[in-house]
C-alpha cells in the first residue's frame, strides 16, 4: 500500500508492518503500545519531547544525538558506555564524591 501526500489518522491494530518505510513523514503526538521494532533504524529524526517507558534498548547506538536535557531514570545501566566509559564506573565514581570536588 502506498500513502503519498496524504493527512490521515490511522488506528493500526494486531497488524504486521515489518519492512515498511516512512520517509517525510510527521507522526508527532503518535502513541506506540506493545511495538517491536527491532531493527529498525532512524536517521534525521526529530524526537525532542519524546517519552520512552518500558523499553528494551539493549544494543541501542546513539550517534550525533542532541542530548541536552535528557533523563534516564530507573534504567538498568550495566554494560552501557558514553564515549567508552563505563556509565556504571562513571556513576560510581561520583556517588563516591569525586564529582562533586570536579565541579567546584
Amino acid at each position: 500500500m502506498k500513502i503519498e501526500r496524504a493527512k490521515h489518522r490511522l488506528e493500526v491494530q494486531t497488524s504486521d508492518l515489518s519492512g515498511s518505510r516512512f520517509d517525510d513523514v510527521n507522526l508527532s503526538g503518535a502513541d506506540f503500545h506493545n511495538i517491536n521494532m527491532s531493527g529498525s533504524s532512524f536517521d534525521d529524526v526529530n524526537m525532542s519531547g519524546w517519552r520512552v517507558q518500558n523499553v528494551n534498548l539493549a544494543g541501542l547506538r546513539i550517534e550525533k544525538a542532541n542530548l541536552a536535557g535528557a533523563t534516564i531514570t530507573n534504567a538498568r545501566l550495566e554494560g552501557m558506555t558514553i564515549e567508552g566509559l563505563a556509565v556504571t564506573d562513571l556513576l560510581a565514581y561520583w556517588r563516591a564524591g569525586h564529582g562533586e570536588k570536579a565541579a567546584e
